[in-house]
């Protein structure tokens, strides 16, 4: 692409650049400031490709066809850096996470402590009689349990907004620059929620200067579409947060492949079988479960479940789904499989 030999005003340009822009000021030429806003434009595309391509690393993978979700729920973080601004930054964190979660795909997304603690409470009210009683009547022992839950700590933030800096202007107007920057520390632990035990902890640092995440999406009718997770706050230590918490859920993906899922039996008449498990999370038509019974091997001291163990009995074959529900055939051990027993995944 050539550029029109137009003048445009620098001011302060960033030193990665300068040696490009003095080239470009030796052939300038002087000429109304009205015709110089196309030349600016094809300058910017110069000097700023660059940076597009490195930002386009931060992305949050779509999830792949099959993919089998867990569900997960996020608590509030704690504020160990003692930093105070104009909004919450552990409930930013908080709630940052949770939207980028549930966009990503990859997980089913349980309301936080205090949506779960209205919604108990909305429930014992109902049940107390004082309502009008109906199908729709909120019931107890209906909410879908965590499998998973992150937590963490907010232990470092540094703010230099205000510091001033330069950019490019031209035609009235002002691309790039800075007007300061931030730096946030996080700690992120994912917690089996069945044994409390931390599965999986890692430190991420988000800064304020990176392109925000963009999501991918699985499915044709997005046609493969991305979409931005930015716009969650304006400032500097909001864009740093944003950072981290991309950071922190591209962690978590990872660790998935290295967490058990588990469905169960919950009728095998003849050929009929139907399990817990349905397109909430993730089981399409198809899939193929093996099935058998697990024996726990428990700790005689502590009664911790140390480890598990699995008899395959036989296979089965996914003919339809529901929300929650699959309906299943055998493959193989059509007279074995029963009520209670367990469903993994064949390719796991």
């Amino acid at each position: 692409m050539s550029c029109p030999r137009h003048y445009i005003q620098i001011v302060n340009v960033y030193p990665t650049y300068s040696s490009s822009l003095k080239r470009y000021e030796e052939k300038k030429e002087k000429i109304p400031m009205k015709r110089s806003f196309p030349a600016g434009l094809c300058l910017l595309f110069t000097l700023f490709l660059p940076v597009t391509w490195a930002a386009a690393e931060n992305t949050i993978p779509a999830p792949p066809a099959g993919n089998l979700r867990y569900s997960i729920t996020v608590t509030k973080f704690k504020n160990e850096a003692g930093w105070h601004g104009r909004w919450n930054v552990g409930d930013g964190m908080q709630t940052v996470m949770t939207n980028l979660l549930q966009k990503s795909g990859w997980f089913i997304v349980l309301g936080d402590g205090e949506m779960r603690k209205a919604a108990m409470a909305e429930q014992d009210f109902a049940a107390s009689g004082r309502t009008a009683q109906g199908k729709k009547t909120a019931k107890i022992g209906r909410m879908t349990p965590a499998q998973l839950l992150v937590r963490g700590s907010i232990t470092h933030v540094q703010d230099t907004t205000g510091s001033g800096g330069g950019g490019l202007s031209f035609g009235g107007f002002s691309i790039g620059g800075s007007a300061g920057e931030a730096e946030m520390n996080v700690t992120i632990y994912l917690v089996d929620s069945e044994t409390g035990q931390v599965k999986a902890s890692t430190d991420v640092i988000g800064r304020s200067g990176r392109k925000g995440f963009s999501i991918g999406y699985h499915g044709s009718d997005l046609g493969g579409l991305g979409g931005n997770l930015g716009g969650q706050m304006n400032d500097n230590v909001g864009k740093a947060l944003e950072d981290a918490v991309g950071q922190a859920v591209n962690f978590l993906i990872n660790q998935l492949e290295g967490i058990p899922w588990e469905g169960s039996v919950i009728l095998a008449k003849g050929n009929k079988v139907i399990i817990n498990r349905g397109s909430r999370e993730g089981v399409d038509v198809g899939r193929k479960f093996k099935v058998g019974a697990v024996d726990e091997l428990v700790d005689p001291d502590t009664g911790e479940v140390l480890d598990s163990e699995m008899t395959e009995v036989g296979t089965i074959k996914v003919t339809r789904t529901k929300e929650k529900i699959s309906y299943c055939t055998p493959v193989s051990g059509a007279g074995k499989i029963q009520k209670g027993m367990s469903v993994f995944p064949m390719d796991r």
